[in-house]
C-alpha cells in the first residue's frame, strides 16, 4: 500500500470506530435517557435512512465534479457537528435536526472513502484494498461499540454526551488525516462533456450490468435487516445474550476469514463468487429455520441461530473484495463517485425496506418468512449467473487484464460483450 492508502484505510476505521461509540445505544439515549419516549427514537431512526436517501443523489455528482476528497471534509464536519449536538439535545426538534446533519454526513463517507480507494488502487490490488477496508469498519465498529459500552450510564445523561464528543472527535481527526491524503489524478466530469448533468444518471440506468448488479446489492443486504432478531427472539425463543453472542459471531467470522477467502475470491470470476454466497447464505436460511421450526432443545436453537449469523459473515467476507471492485469496473471513466454513490444508496433502501418487511413477519410468521429469504438467496445465485453474462471478460476475471484504464471500467454498458 502507498502512503495515500494506508491514510484512507486509518481514516476507515476511525470512522467506524467513532460510530461504534454510539449507534448501539441510539434508541436508549433518546428514548429513556433523553425521556423522549419510544416514538421520537424510532423517528431518529429512521431520520438517519431518509437524509441518506436524500443527499447520496447529489453526493455522487459533487464527488464527480469536486474529487472524493472536498467531498469527504464537508461531510466529515457536517457528521461532527450533527454528533455533537446530538449529545447536547434535549428537545425532540433539536434530537431529530442532529440526528438528520449526522445521518447526511455518515452517508457521504461511504462513496466518497469508496472513490478514494478507486483512485488509489489498481487492477491488482483493488480486491485487497477493499477488503481492508471491510475488516477495518468492522473491527471498528465492534472495538467502538465494545469501549462505549463500559462509558454509558443511563442514569447519567454526561456519559452519553461524552460518547458523542468522542464520535465528533473522531470524525475531526479524520478530517485532519484526510487532508494530508495526496491524491493521484483522476478524470472528473469536466473531462467528459458527454456525461455531463442528468445524462450521468441516465447512463447509469441503462447500464444492465449495474442495474443488475444494485437489484442482487439489495437483495443481499436486506437480508441483514430483514427482522431476524425478531425472528430469533420470537420463534427460536433466543435470549438478548444469545443475540448478542449471534453478533459478535457475525464480526467474529468476518475478521477472522477476511483474507483467508481473500486468496480464494481472487482468482475467481465475480459473478460465481456472488452465486455462492447466494447459496451458503440459503444453507443460512435452512439452519435459522431449523433454529425456529424444528422442534429441538433450547441449546440446539440456540447453535443453529449463531451458525445462522456466522454463515452470514463468511457471504459478506466474500462479497467485500468482490462487489465494490466491480462497480469501479463497471463506472465508465470519471464517474466512480456517482456509480459508488449509486451503490450507497441502494444500501439505504435495503435498510429502510428490510425493517418495515422483514420485522413484522420474522415476528410473526415465522414459516413464510424463512420460505421468502430461502427463495431470496436462491434468487442471487441465479441473478449473479445472469450478470455473468452481461460482464466482459476482463470485469468478470479481473487478473485477465493489467490496463488501467481498462480496469477502471473505461466501457460502458453498450459496449459490453456477453461472456459464455
Amino acid at each position: 500500500m502507498g502512503a495515500a492508502m494506508r491514510r484512507i484505510h486509518v481514516g476507515n476505521a476511525l470512522s467506524a470506530f467513532g460510530l461504534g461509540f454510539t449507534v448501539p445505544y441510539l434508541y436508549v439515549y433518546v428514548a429513556q435517557v433523553r425521556g423522549l419516549g419510544a416514538m421520537t427514537a424510532g423517528l431518529v431512526l429512521a431520520v438517519f435512512a431518509v437524509a441518506a436517501l436524500i443527499v447520496l443523489p447529489f453526493a455522487g455528482r459533487a464527488i464527480v465534479r469536486r474529487g472524493p476528497l472536498p467531498v469527504l471534509l464537508a461531510a466529515l464536519v457536517t457528521a461532527a457537528l450533527g454528533a455533537l449536538s446530538l449529545g447536547l439535545a434535549s428537545s425532540a426538534a433539536t434530537v431529530l435536526l442532529s440526528a438528520a446533519a449526522l445521518g447526511a454526513g455518515q452517508a457521504v463517507m461511504q462513496p466518497a472513502l469508496a472513490t478514494m480507494i478507486v483512485d488509489c488502487s489498481t487492477a491488482d490490488t483493488r480486491s485487497r484494498a477493499f477488503a481492508m477496508q471491510f475488516f477495518l469498519q468492522n473491527l471498528g465498529l465492534g472495538v467502538g461499540g465494545l469501549i462505549g459500552g463500559h462509558l454509558v450510564d443511563t442514569s447519567r445523561v454526561s456519559s452519553f454526551t461524552l460518547l458523542f464528543a468522542i464520535e465528533a472527535a473522531m470524525f475531526l481527526l479524520l478530517a485532519v488525516v484526510m487532508t494530508t491524503v495526496r491524491m493521484p489524478h483522476s478524470p472528473r466530469i469536466e473531462d467528459v462533456p458527454a456525461l455531463s448533468g442528468r445524462g450521468g444518471w441516465k447512463q447509469l440506468l441503462g447500464n444492465r450490468a449495474m442495474v443488475q448488479l444494485c437489484v442482487l446489492f439489495f437483495a443481499c443486504y436486506g437480508q441483514f435487516e430483514s427482522g431476524l432478531s425478531a425472528y430469533g427472539v420470537e420463534a427460536a425463543g433466543i435470549s438478548t445474550s444469545a443475540l448478542g453472542t449471534a453478533l459478535a459471531a457475525n464480526t467474529l467470522m468476518i475478521v477472522v476469514a477476511q483474507f483467508a477467502v481473500l486468496k480464494f475470491v481472487e482468482r475467481r470470476r465475480r459473478s460465481r463468487v456472488i452465486a455462492a454466497v447466494g447459496l451458503i447464505w440459503a444453507v443460512a436460511w435452512v439452519v435459522a429455520g431449523y433454529a425456529g421450526l424444528g422442534h429441538g432443545s433450547q441449546e440446539m436453537a440456540t447453535a443453529a441461530f449463531v451458525s445462522t449469523y456466522a454463515l452470514f459473515g463468511l457471504g459478506e467476507a466474500m462479497l467485500s473484495p468482490t462487489v465494490a471492485p466491480l462497480v469501479a469496473d463497471l463506472a465508465p471513466s470519471g464517474m466512480a463517485g456517482q456509480y459508488n454513490s449509486a451503490f450507497a444508496l441502494v444500501k439505504q433502501l435495503a435498510l429502510a425496506v428490510g425493517p418495515a418487511v422483514g420485522g413484522p413477519m420474522g415476528a410473526s410468521l415465522q414459516a413464510p418468512y424463512i420460505v421468502t429469504f430461502l427463495l431470496f438467496s436462491l434468487g442471487i445465485t441465479y441473478l449473479a449467473v445472469r450478470l455473468g453474462r452481461q460482464l466482459t471478460a476482463v470485469q468478470d476475471r479481473p487478473w485477465l487484464g493489467r490496463s488501467r484504464v481498462v480496469a477502471r471500467g473505461g466501457a460502458s454498458a453498450e459496449s459490453v460483450a456477453a461472456q459464455p
